[in-house]
């Protein structure tokens, strides 16, 4: 490894030159050859539709894209190398389509054998099926999951569409964040449910990202009960700041690995009505065994063991990277969303000033630990307790103000 590895991509956001239209649909019922095309730069629904009707893909919002016209395309949110986030409504309600290549050709069937490659895969056993899906699970994320573990991912009932279906869901698990998605459904209050796909495109929830633009970090208009002035906004940070401990503790200690987020910041999340924060962006996020193997790589100094917010340690008597990641989800929360709320004050005289400096410290320590020569890179476990601790006297404050 030479360098500290960049993000490909970068963070360029991508604006429609057309305006946002209703007729101009992603999505619409009527016939896709009437319809005007949109510019590479988004999905046609033409070629979507068009391989839907001819059995190349499938999938279970597929009817509502290309027949009855209740999933319509709004507007593009980001285009960069292929990827594509847009925004459409579906059956009344706003969601995210997202993919990660350009076109659903893209995306490679995996080896199958010489006698089914022909068909797709579609006279495959269950058994082959699900081997085959195992080893795109292992690949992507770098977990070995049993048959019983695959849940959403198993393929679906034999039919005139299995051809199209298998591609579909070739080409979906071929996208990580599709496949940990799925892996996290039911799982995890602090990840986004699947809603369903169609070809090479999965629909997510729709919840509008923090920006650094807010003073809160994140829009706090469609919150319950629209927490306003200062005193406010400050029980809704104490709220979210609490629900930034839960997704940490969460992500490190519920699931089957430790779940690593190696690109934090506020545009990578979002907040439902009661406040519950939701990762939205987990396209660098990695199970352990996964991190694991991405920062083992050659070094010539610590510099090139760092992965983005994912750091790791050069062993220059070997020059390689270690396997183990020396920061964590904690202290790089505090350091890009702590010290935003806490550095300079809340605003309100409800939170005494005692208990904001308190605040303050912690989350300094919290987001460098290694400040002082000799302490250890990565941020102390009572830490993560002390902060809990000064938020919820934070809101017992702000409570008691109330009264």
């Amino acid at each position: 490894m030479s360098g500290t590895r960049q993000r490909l991509g970068g963070e360029a956001r991508f604006s429609p030159p057309w305006p946002d239209s209703p007729g101009l649909g992603l999505l619409d019922s009527r016939d896709s050859l009437s319809l005007p095309l949109l510019p590479r730069d988004c999905l046609s629904p033409s070629l979507q539709c068009q391989e839907y009707r001819g059995g190349v893909l499938a999938g279970d919002l597929c009817e509502d894209l290309c027949v009855t016209g209740t999933l319509r395309y709004r507007r593009c949110l980001y285009y960069e190398r292929g990827k594509k986030v847009l925004q459409a409504d579906w059956r009344g309600r706003p969601v995210i389509l997202k993919a990660k290549e350009e076109a659903f050709s893209s995306f490679q069937q995996p080896g199958l054998p010489e006698a089914a490659a022909e068909d797709g895969g579609q006279d495959l056993p269950e058994a082959e099926l699900l081997l085959l899906l195992a080893g795109e699970v292992r690949n992507a994320l770098g977990l070995e999951l049993s048959d019983g573990s695959l849940g959403p991912l198993r393929p679906g009932t034999r039919g005139r569409r299995r051809r199209g279906q298998l591609a579909s869901l070739w080409s979906l698990v071929r996208q990580e964040e599709f496949v940990l998605l799925s892996l996290l459904q039911g799982l995890s209050r602090h990840a986004l449910p699947v809603l369903g796909a169609c070809g090479h495109f999965y629909a997510v929830e729709y919840l509008a990202a923090g920006s650094p633009r807010h003073r809160a970090l994140f829009p706090l208009d469609g919150a319950a009960g629209a927490p306003r002035g200062s005193r406010g906004q400050a029980e809704a940070i104490s709220t979210m700041a609490l629900s930034f401990l839960d997704l940490v503790s969460h992500f490190d200690a519920d699931l089957s690995h430790r779940l690593h987020l190696c690109d934090i910041k506020p545009e990578n999340f979002a907040i439902r009505s009661d406040l519950t924060v939701v990762a939205i962006d987990v396209d660098m996020a990695f199970f352990e065994p996964k991190m694991r193997e991405i920062l083992e790589q050659n070094c010539t100094g610590d510099e090139d063991c760092n992965f983005f917010d994912c750091f790791s340690k050069c062993d220059l008597r070997v020059h390689r990277c270690g396997a183990e990641r020396v920061n964590s989800n904690l202290q790089v929360i505090c350091d890009k969303i702590f010290r935003h709320w806490f550095s300079s004050g809340l605003r309100t005289s409800a939170v005494p000033v005692q208990l904001q400096l308190q605040l303050r410290d912690a989350v300094q320590e919290c987001a460098d630990p290694g400040g002082t020569a000799g302490s250890p890179p990565r941020a102390a476990p009572g830490v993560f307790w002390k902060l809990q601790r000064l938020l919820q006297a934070m809101q017992r404050e702000l409570q008691e103000a109330e009264k």
